[in-house]
């Protein structure tokens, strides 16, 4: 097959990884892809949420499927224009993808699916969270404890420009949970549990992310998924705006039971960095099974391996990237046996350079959480870059 993957973040290159092992593969794209992205696939130069430039690089690739990595592109309905030209593709509708899009809508149709989710508050008072509706890059949350926190938490959404809505503060432990959906049937893959929070002990600026691993103690993936994804397809496919793709819900693990915090239509990052390589079966089937509506009866095997994944940022992040600056020591990470997954690079005169907020993505394997928390960090601390900074807690028990 011809695959062609659509990003040029961690997440994207950890899917270029796990597709490029699959038998089926003949060729691999991506667009617009990264330096070590290109190590797996020929990159093309065209802007990931701009479906103008990806569906006439897709014709003219003559690909068998797209998969699609970031929520923008599926939001402004690049799914639909690769099907209207009869491409297979990863990832939802513009209408389906609302269910990220829009928090307003996802609130509403998981109502309709009796999903349990937290209550939204007609007044603001703390404690409390403040959502921005649309997109926001993973940072349209404000977790507000206080009211100087809801104080900032509000300017920052107004700021966004962008519809916001406040809800009740949950307690518990989150944990990322993802179901393959053809639209009709779902396949449950493993959770995770990520970091938001830029400094060790949550502390700090929330972020896109900063660090996750799988398997999570205790919880039952299968379970979650019957529970908080399937209700949706299935409540989505009511409504005949089918949900073909990776359904993500963060959900909070309270007293009370499971509560969804919000859904994605793609996968999570850093989470994607630390599920694929526990993945046993051919990622490639799965996904295409998924485009082409025939997930019935699939499923994937999961090995019962641990993956952890500590993230390199820039220095400043995340209030603003970094860019330009040299980095060193990836071949010595790798050596130690560890992924590591450019999110944010770039390559200046042939020599490796930072080009955005999140650098690296370093994810050590091993039979335990313990074992493979401590191959990401000894293979972290083999690179090296200008003002580098990374949590020092991931996975910590």
């Amino acid at each position: 097959m011809k695959v062609l993957v659509v990003g040029s973040g961690g997440r994207e290159h950890a899917l270029a990884w796990a597709l490029s092992r699959s038998r089926a593969m003949s060729e691999l794209h991506a667009a617009p892809g990264n330096p070590g992205i290109a190590s797996l696939a020929r990159c093309h130069p065209a802007r990931a949420e701009d479906p103008a430039s990806i569906v006439p690089l897709a014709v003219e690739l003559r690909v068998d499927l797209v998969v699609v990595g970031p929520e923008a592109p599926l939001v402004a309905g690049l799914a639909d224009e690769l099907r209207h030209r009869g491409i297979a593709v990863f990832g939802p509708s513009a209408d389906a993808a609302r269910i990220e899009g829009s928090k307003a809508f996802a609130k509403e149709v998981m109502e309709a699916a009796g999903v349990p989710t937290a209550r939204t508050l007609a007044v603001a008072r703390p404690p409390c969270v403040v959502k921005a509706d649309g997109l926001a890059a993973g940072k349209g949350v404000w977790v507000c404890r206080t009211q100087s926190d809801l104080d900032e938490g509000l300017r920052a959404a107004e700021a966004l420009g962008q519809p916001f809505h406040v809800e009740e503060l949950l307690e518990g432990d989150e944990v990322s949970v993802f179901a393959l959906s053809d639209g009709r049937h779902t396949v449950a893959l493993p959770a995770a549990q990520d970091y938001k929070r830029i400094a060790d002990g949550d502390e700090g600026a929330n972020t896109g992310g900063m660090g996750s691993y799988s398997p999570v103690t205790g919880v039952d993936a299968d379970e979650l998924v019957e529970l908080v994804c399937t209700p949706i397809v299935d409540e989505l496919a009511q409504r005949r705006t089918p949900f073909a793709g990776v359904l993500f819900a963060g959900v909070m693990l309270t007293s009370d039971g499971p509560r969804v915090l919000e859904y994605n239509c793609r996968f999570g990052d850093p989470e994607t960095q630390s599920l694929l390589p526990r993945l046993d079966g051919d990622l490639l089937d799965v996904l295409a099974a998924a485009a082409a509506g025939s997930l019935g009866g699939i499923s994937i095997a999961v090995s019962d391996r641990a993956a952890v994944t500590v993230v390199l940022a820039g220095g400043e992040y995340p209030a603003r990237g970094d860019s330009g600056t040299f980095v060193e020591g990836i071949a010595d990470a790798e050596a130690l046996g560890a992924l590591v997954f450019h999110a944010g690079t770039a390559l200046h005169d042939g020599q490796l350079v930072t080009n955005g907020g999140r650098i690296l993505c370093v994810t050590g394997v091993a039979d335990s959480v313990d074992g493979a928390r401590a191959a990401a960090y000894e293979a972290a601390s083999c690179i090296h870059f200008a003002g580098m900074q990374f949590r020092h807690d991931i996975a910590h028990a």
